[in-house]
């Protein structure tokens, strides 16, 4: 029997941004830290109904191989990095949302087609077979490139979603970014945890084919992430990436997050560099030791 239309999924992150090369970190977004939204969530909670579980159509219009979870075969292994890239691609390329309709990659332009196709999974799933692909994780263990499901069983068309973890928004956990598939077309923006409705029913997902270490962390598919030191260039004027969240978390945790009025979020700021200065003057280190830019030692202090 044929799986029934279930309503729209959510893919988090924010806007599109450069594609990174393999093996670099993962960027937030520019919503990052943006204003929470309270109120009434209809304007921001899409109406998408998705389609069923289908073989992805390549571009000679016949069907590839469809996706078979646990049936003898590995899953295509994939990174953070580039699970967050191919959606990245989708939202710069404002994909026109429909559940009928294939884009050239060959995934279904819906929510759970947006998952399939960051995943990289070898079929277009739905929300009633996207868990099957993943494991489950609790909150305080997503990651960028995680999905948040909900599948109503019971009535598939009414309510069932599916969303893409893209990194908190601020601190406290509230908001989150979000990657998704909508009309009129894909979208990244701050979301509410775990969505603007039905959220006690959204599960956090991590996709079992994830295999990814970077220069700054080693990520494990439990979530636990390794202190070492992930190198100078990743803070200072410029840099975006997570390993700036999660110094300034661990400042804020120090008892040196009293110079953020926002966040910490993945983009450096004065914020970070007076915290990071206070922790070394703390160490007592002055001069050129406590230049505010966290180095190996500093780092070491700051994680032991």
């Amino acid at each position: 029997m044929g799986h029934p239309a279930a309503r729209g999924a959510l893919l988090l992150a924010a806007a599109a941004g450069t594609v990174l090369a393999a093996g670099q970190p993962v960027p937030a977004v520019a919503a990052a830290h943006g204003p929470a939204r309270p109120g009434d969530p209809r304007g921001d909670e899409p109406d998408t109904p998705q389609g069923a579980k289908i073989p992805l159509h390549g571009s000679g219009g016949g069907p590839a191989g469809p996706a078979k979870p646990g049936a003898g075969g590995e899953l295509p292994a994939t990174t953070r990095a580039a699970i967050i890239n191919r959606a990245k691609k989708w939202v710069a390329a404002r994909v026109p949302y429909s559940n009928t309709d294939y884009w050239p990659d060959g995934y279904r332009q819906d929510c759970s087609g947006l998952v399939s196709m960051a995943w990289n999974l070898p079929g277009n799933e739905w929300t009633g077979s996207l868990g099957t692909f993943g494991v489950r994780v609790s909150r305080d263990q997503l990651q960028p490139g995680d999905m948040l499901l909900f599948h109503n069983a019971a009535d598939p068309q009414n309510g069932s979603h599916v969303v893409l973890f893209g990194g908190w928004a601020d601190y406290t956990h509230t908001y989150y970014l979000a990657y998704e598939q909508t009309r009129p077309h894909t979208r990244g923006q701050s979301t509410p945890y775990a969505y603007w409705s039905n959220s006690d029913r959204y599960v956090p997902y991590r996709y079992k084919g994830l295999a990814e270490e970077t220069s700054g962390a080693v990520v494990s598919a439990t979530g636990a992430t390794s202190s070492r030191y992930p190198g100078r260039s990743f803070f200072g004027p410029g840099a975006d990436n997570p390993h700036v969240t999660r110094l300034g978390e661990q400042l804020v945790k120090k008892g040196f997050g009293t110079y953020y009025t926002s966040g910490p979020g993945p983009r450096w700021g004065e914020a970070d560099r007076r915290g990071v200065e206070a922790f070394q003057r703390a160490q007592g280190w002055r001069g050129g030791a406590a230049d505010g830019c966290p180095g190996p030692e500093t780092w070491r202090r700051l994680f032991s």
